[in-house]
């Protein structure tokens, strides 16, 4: 994938910005969330931290504009911190992209640790690295559901990956108590990186150098390490950003070729 704006934080991060995340997380965790009226008492772990981080003012935090409450209001514009469910930030966007400049920031596991609570007893297991993989493709399903917004120029869009421990509840459905469990939360432990799009152009970072030429969403697959329906949907922004463009067809699939 190709470096455009990344930046790495954990060893590599200035100590000042170190400081600033472990001042954060010691803001949040294991203590109740500072109440300013709308919305903190219920808000997680990941995004309280991540608001205290990116703006340790609280007098920036819940601002409110234009009929709606930002997550953060500071010289920089808004930020909002969004750990799911972009479809939500709809509303917001429409009238908040008229006005301001708006950061959705999207909180992604880089490397995650479940351990299950037991919402009978309280016991909680021990933790275990999740087996699955995650990319920054995953994004690309969050993206989607905001897709009309991703070429206004007020919207700039920051992925963290994160390093997270996640708590889910045993009030899954089967045997186990796994299978549709409830996620109660999730604790982070360190930025991996973040990566900044400003402009259309930055969504180039998400095309592999080895595909210079023509390919089909398979063969983008492939070169991410990613699976064909994550990478059908990422083709799908890339193309709607005018990163790639359709210059033909193989048997029901899309031959893409990078914009020059």
């Amino acid at each position: 994938m190709r470096e455009i704006k990344n930046k790495s934080v954990p060893e590599s991060a200035p100590y000042m910005e170190q400081q600033r995340f472990e001042a954060a997380l010691g803001k949040i965790v294991g203590k109740k969330h500072n109440d300013k009226g709308i919305g903190t008492l219920s808000e997680k772990t990941v995004h309280g931290v991540l608001k205290h981080f990116l703006e340790p003012d609280e007098d920036c935090h819940e601002v409110a504009l234009e009929g709606y409450f930002a997550d953060i209001y500071n010289e920089g514009g808004v930020i909002e911190i969004q750990t799911r469910q972009f479809n939500k930030l709809r509303e917001k966007l429409a009238v908040f992209l008229n006005y301001y400049t708006v950061t959705v920031v999207y909180p992604m596991p880089a490397n995650k640790w479940v351990s299950w609570i037991d919402p009978v007893t309280g016991d909680v297991s021990g933790k275990r690295k999740s087996p699955r993989h995650f990319t920054v493709y995953d994004a690309f399903f969050e993206l989607y559901k905001i897709k009309q917004y991703l070429k206004n120029p007020n919207l700039k869009i920051e992925l963290v990956m994160m390093d997270m421990e996640e708590y889910k509840l045993l009030n899954g459905w089967n045997d186990t108590r796994k299978r549709g469990s409830t996620r109660y939360d999730r604790i982070p432990l360190g930025i991996r990186q973040m990566i900044l799009l400003e402009q259309p152009e930055d969504y180039m970072q998400f095309v592999p150098y080895g595909l210079e030429g023509r390919f089909t969403s398979k063969e983008f697959a492939e070169a991410c390490k990613i699976s064909a329906q994550t990478a059908g949907l990422s083709l799908n922004i890339l193309y709607y950003m005018g990163t790639v463009r359709r210059v033909g067809k193989q048997g029901n699939s899309y031959v893409y070729e990078v914009e020059d």
